[in-house]
């Protein structure tokens, strides 16, 4: 059966076509600067790389070229749409309503609509993906994988907020969590990888986005993002976690407002605020030549990484691994040696030269002599999304 995957943001769309249960990439790729004069088109196959500049509209248009490309007698994968059986979607918010990849439907729609208020950014592009994906792939099976569905385990005394009872109880103010299609994905191969019945693992995920999460038994007790994407660990552009009175030390002794603030702590601050640089590798390279600023962004960056696991491990009562996932958790030895050094309190122990290693597999990357396994595993949303989206159909 193919399924085809679906990641619409606000101005790219990734897509990946899979064969399942095989697990077989026939083709993926990315279409990005869509509403811009310069669009990116991107497609590999087995055999062949496509790379492309072109004006994408919309993303109505930028679908389109992805068909045009699956279609395609020299490098297409299919002769018609009507192979693609199932059609997998990222959504970013189900708030309390989805707990679990479903059908989408025009009451799921509708739901999904009226989430916008809690994911402004991402929600309507994800939407809009589904909408325009009805119309070209009209034989197709349309299911909704929600980021937010991993962490509804979370219990209570950890997603509510000690703030009057009414906000959760009429509002739905609450921690939800994302990149829970990550984290379940990266705990799922730990638990393989472990091979214990009963597990207590911490998952870190480090890309432009960052977050970490508490997973005991296969299910997430608890998470860094809370009611929107911005609590917890320093991002790239994205504050993370800050004593919520400077937002009215700012509304009222320096004349900012809220959609200023709002601005300010999601895409002027964290690494960026810090240094100048949102690129990790930019902020890695003028650190290594001395810039001060940078030199202090990594630390502060793995420090608040540090409180986070020492908070989780009292959460389980103990730690049997830690995991570094996604671009940064994966790619970047020097993150995951701050993170790990002076740890061996909590039985972590790294191996400075299996730090090193740099591949695109599961490896560890600790001491013979450690207690907790320190493995970094490289995350396959895509993939997530299509093994759950097979699933349920």
């Amino acid at each position: 059966m193919k399924v085809l995957v679906i990641n619409s943001g606000s101005s790219s769309i990734k897509y990946q076509l899979f064969e399942m249960p095989q697990q077989e990439v026939l083709c993926s790729g990315l279409i990005e600067r869509i509403g811009l004069k310069k669009g990116a088109v991107h497609y590999k196959s087995n055999k062949y790389v496509v790379e492309d500049e072109v004006g994408i509209k919309n993303h109505k248009d930028g679908l389109e070229k992805v068909v045009d490309l699956l279609l395609d007698k020299k490098v297409g994968v299919i002769s018609s749409t009507d192979e693609i059986k199932v059609v997998g979607h990222r959504v970013v918010h189900g708030g309390s309503t989805f707990t679990k990849t479903t059908v989408i439907t025009d009451k799921v729609k509708k739901k999904i609509a009226s989430l916008f208020t809690l994911a402004p950014l991402h929600n309507p592009p994800n939407l809009e993906g589904i909408e325009v994906a009805e119309t070209i792939f009209k034989k197709a099976v349309q299911v909704a994988v929600f980021d937010t569905a991993f962490h509804q385990t979370i219990p209570v005394e950890a997603y509510k907020y000690a703030i009057p009872n009414q906000f959760l109880d009429e509002h739905q103010i609450r921690l939800y969590g994302f990149h829970g299609t990550s984290h379940k994905y990266v705990s799922q191969k730990a638990n393989e990888y472990l091979q214990k019945e009963t597990s207590k693992i911490i998952t870190i995920h480090l890309g432009n986005g960052c977050s970490i999460t508490a997973v005991k038994n296969g299910k997430s007790i608890d998470h860094s993002l809370g009611f929107g994407p911005v609590t917890g660990l320093i991002m790239g552009t994205r504050s993370g976690d800050i004593d919520h009175s400077l937002i009215f030390y700012l509304m009222n002794n320096l004349g900012y407002d809220a959609n200023s603030i709002n601005n300010m702590l999601q895409k002027e601050s964290g690494m960026l605020g810090l240094t100048g640089f949102s690129d990790l590798r930019d902020i890695e390279s003028a650190a290594e030549k001395g810039d001060a600023n940078c030199q202090l962004a990594l630390h502060m960056n793995a420090y608040r990484i540090k409180k986070y696991i020492g908070a989780y491990v009292a959460a389980m009562n103990g730690l049997d691994a830690i995991v570094f996932t996604a671009g940064i958790g994966e790619n970047s030895d020097v993150i995951r040696k701050l993170v790990c050094t002076n740890m061996e309190y909590l039985g972590i122990e790294l191996d400075v030269e299996k730090n090193a290693i740099r591949a695109k597999k599961l490896i560890e990357i600790h001491k013979q002599t450690s207690k907790v396994k320190v493995l970094v595993i490289p995350t396959n949303e895509e993939l997530e999304i299509a093994k759950q989206s097979y699933e349920l159909v």
